[in-house]
């Protein structure tokens, strides 16, 4: 819980200027040798120095790595790689030269030298470094508590195994560098070093270690837990289709003290956002004295929607698809039919809490949503983010530059956790348990608090929302369920790519949302998904010309 600004989590704080100075950032060739600054080597592995470099690899996770404001080029929130390159959201921002490069990417027109693709490794890198060399330290501390010391290797094996899952899942063949690297020339390595399965290995051994040893909670929020990292191993299991191991793995996070929050829109609140519900997340603060609020949201700064009480940078723009895709029948239950939707129609309570939509009022702040808010309306149309914007009311939103909250963002919260349990249960022929957990989640969001009218007389909209009550029978029926809810209970929050490529179906589904969303937004007119290479990014050009001829293989298609 979220008490008072200045005191939240302050090791955690991205700001962490001395740990920041102990270890030096990365520079832009990747191999920069770690720098001491102003503290001496001498001085390096006294405990409380070390404890600075631990610091030093946490406050990379929200992906801000230097003095700058760009960490939107590299965003923990994965809005831009996630979401719009799926078909839950479009670039938005002053047209598609506005952060052209992201709009290349919307196109799956991304090349090796796209900015962000490069910004990304690199800050995903800096975590590995800095995750190895406080490693280092740890293990050369000779006055470090010794139990205490058991604990913090299993915090960074729980951090590596972070950074190498995300840089996996985005550019699939890796270098692997861990805390045995000492010179500049071990973090020059080949990217077909290991196989794919080596490199899932890797990572299961990370998350393996850190549940081995981690406590069952963490005075200080942030810090992961016993069932944190075997939630991570879960996803890392789904990401192989491992079914067995990923349904078991669940079992152990479910029996404990997680839980679904009662009401849908409360999740994204700050008061509540280390909650039950949340199992890992990056720890956001504001106003704690950090220089320009860096500790704040900073990787999601040009998300704010404009209007009377925002900025108008206005990126991260909720799709037609996506807000046609809750709309619901007479029972309550998904229609899939992408038409849009009209003001008769039912739809699921959690579309007015994820997206900004005209006529329906926007947070606590007594005002409707027009779609005159939508920066370059003609391009990108009229929705705009809400589930993951605070309230303008908030003591944890910045009304100044640069636009930044304290809303933490969340890596896995315990609905993730369900609903693999649910595509596990469909993969192993427990159709009944995935119709039952996929429920679970309905029965929240119906049982949530739904918008209302700006005089609170009435709902907003026709919100209905049921749950399956006919047995499921049929796999493919049952698993096409599992992913519908997957969609509607974390749009824009920076999966859905993600998902789609692991499922096997990213081809089909951009595909199939292309041929009609082009008929709606001119800008994509020229987007084009290639089966065999836009599952992942390019290895950055950068990194390539940095290291020896012939030492990395780029991607296929690139």
């Amino acid at each position: 819980m979220k008490n008072i600004l200045k005191a939240k989590s302050k090791y955690m704080m991205v700001g962490a200027t001395m740990a920041l100075t102990l270890l030096g950032s990365c520079s832009k060739d990747y191999l920069e040798e770690v720098t001491f600054g102003e503290v001496s080597p001498s001085e390096m592995t006294k405990a409380e120095n070390v404890e600075k470099a631990i610091i030093s690899a946490y406050s990379v996770l929200n992906g801000q790595i230097d003095g700058a404001s760009n960490a939107y080029n590299s965003p923990a929130s994965n809005w831009s790689f996630g979401d719009v390159v799926s078909d839950d959201c479009y670039k938005g921002g002053g047209g598609t030269g506005d952060q052209n490069q992201i709009h290349q990417m919307e196109l799956y027109n991304t090349s090796p030298t796209t900015y962000d693709v490069q910004r990304k490794w690199m800050a995903l890198y800096e975590g590995v470094k800095r995750t190895n060399e406080a490693m280092k330290l740890l293990n050369a501390s000779e006055d470090f508590d010794a139990s205490l010391k058991i604990q913090r290797t299993a915090e960074l094996r729980f951090l590596r195994g972070h950074y190498y899952f995300e840089l996996k899942k985005i550019y699939n063949q890796i270098p692997y560098i861990d805390e045995t690297a000492e010179t500049v020339s071990d973090y020059a390595r080949s990217n077909t070093e290991f196989t794919s399965d080596q490199l899932w290995g890797k990572i299961e051994d990370d998350f393996q270690a850190a549940y081995d040893v981690l406590p069952n909670t963490q005075e200080q929020v942030g810090r992961p837990t016993k069932l944190a990292a075997m939630a991570y191993l879960a996803k890392t299991y789904l990401f192989q289709d491992k079914w067995q191991q990923a349904y078991d793995a669940t079992t152990l996070v479910m029996a404990g003290n997680y839980g679904l929050m009662d009401d849908f829109q409360s999740v994204f609140l700050p008061e509540n956002d280390n909650g039950k519900e949340v199992i890992f997340a990056v720890q956001y603060s504001v106003n704690d004295g950090q220089s320009s609020n860096y500790n704040g949201s900073i990787g999601d700064r040009l998300t704010a929607p404009g209007g009377p009480y925002y900025s108008q940078y206005g990126f991260h723009r909720p799709s037609q698809n996506l807000v046609n895709a809750f709309k619901t029948n007479a029972n309550g239950l998904p229609v899939e039919d992408n038409v849009d939707v009209a003001d008769t129609d039912f739809v699921d309570p959690r579309l007015d809490i994820t997206v900004g939509r005209p006529g329906i009022p926007y947070k606590d702040l007594n005002i409707l949503y027009e779609d005159t808010w939508a920066r370059d309306l003609a391009t990108y149309g009229p929705f705009g983010p809400k589930k993951r914007i605070l309230s303008a009311n908030s003591p944890y939103h910045v009304t100044v530059w640069p636009y930044v909250d304290a809303l933490n963002y969340y890596i896995i919260r315990y609905a993730e956790v369900l609903l693999w349990r649910a595509e596990a249960a469909v993969e192993l022929g427990n159709l009944e348990e995935a119709r039952g957990l996929v429920n679970q989640i309905r029965e929240r969001a119906a049982n949530s608090q739904y918008v209302q009218t700006l005089d609170g007389a009435t709902d907003a909209a026709n919100y209905n929302i049921g749950t399956y009550n006919t047995t499921w029978t049929d796999a493919a029926d049952a698993r096409d369920k599992v992913r519908m809810e997957t969609r509607l209970e974390l749009a824009m929050e920076g999966h859905r790519f993600f998902n789609l490529v692991r499922w096997g179906v990213a081809k089909e589904v951009i595909d199939d949302y292309l041929s009609v969303e082009k008929t709606r937004r001119s800008h994509l007119t020229n987007a084009a998904f290639t089966a065999g290479k836009n599952e992942y990014w390019p290895i950055p050009q950068e990194y390539i010309d940095s290291v020896d001829d012939g030492l990395v293989t780029q991607n296929n298609g690139y």
